[in-house]
């Protein structure tokens, strides 16, 4: 499932070339994606509508149009965004394209098709009825430790809670626990003031820093846990092992004894 930095990634890409382009029609090949009306009515209601620009909240995408309404884009673990105009570049598992007035097309390539598009009158109304926490990289410092001093679960659990914190997925909650020495199954209640603060930092940092690397893995930093975040690895300075078990209902790896649970 793609996390906030790869969604970034999609909103850098979607606004470098649907923003500004009037849309003549939309090509509906598979509505299954499209969750909350028919292919008909989803490519009735945005002929002739033009894209303003875009709006990310944690791993959801918004194209916002020029009548106030916007178009949900959720990728879920296989969508992608194609921008061309030859229909021999057509992705091969498009479920539908936006056709803009300059002749090219913004497909939407999902061979899963585990997305949802959704077409929304009201984004405020959508966002509550979810309900979706503040961005990862928009909360604020006092806010997030808020949050996390009320957090009675796990601490990876309240990294994944999107209801809290929109956002942050498995791989990127494995990397700040790593990087801030804390099993992720620690009790936030019982971690000191300065390792909730770093947690933060962490948070804002890594996610920064995947961002920067356009969420491409092989760039990010050879130091990282998730270069090297396989079971029964050796630990960092060569002692210990990484571990692997279900925490907060997902896969969740961390190294002993470099990462200390705190209960």
């Amino acid at each position: 499932m793609p996390e906030l930095p790869e969604v970034n990634t999609f909103q850098r890409y979607f606004d470098a070339c649907a923003p500004g382009r009037t849309i003549l029609e939309v090509e509906v090949h598979d509505d299954k994606i499209i969750r909350n009306c028919s292919g008909t009515e989803f490519a009735e209601r945005l002929q002739s509508r033009t894209f303003t620009g875009s709006y990310r909240r944690g791993k959801y995408l918004f194209g916002h149009l020029d009548n106030g309404h916007h178009v949900l884009l959720h990728f879920g673990m296989t969508g992608d965004l194609k921008y061309y105009s030859e229909l021999e570049d057509k992705p091969r598992y498009e479920r539908f394209a936006f056709v803009f007035d300059n002749g090219f097309r913004l497909g939407f390539d999902d061979p899963r098709k585990f997305a949802r598009i959704l077409y929304l009158e009201d984004l405020e109304t959508y966002i509550r009825s979810l309900p979706l926490g503040e961005d990862a990289l928009v909360i604020n410092e006092a806010e997030f430790l808020a949050l996390l001093d009320k957090s009675k679960g796990q601490l990876k659990a309240f990294l994944l809670n999107q209801k809290l914190l929109a956002g942050v997925g498995n791989l990127y909650a494995d990397e700040i626990c790593y990087q801030a020495r804390i099993h992720p199954a620690s009790n936030p209640q019982k971690l000191k003031a300065k390792d909730k603060k770093l947690i933060f930092e962490l948070m804002r940092s890594i996610l920064n820093r995947a961002i920067e690397r356009q969420a491409y893995y092989k760039d990010y930093p050879d130091d990282w846990f998730w270069q090297w975040r396989v079971e029964g690895h050796s630990g960092p300075d060569g002692k210990g092992k990484v571990k692997k078990a279900d925490i907060a209902g997902r896969t969740t790896y961390w190294c002993e004894p470099w990462q200390k649970l705190i209960v």
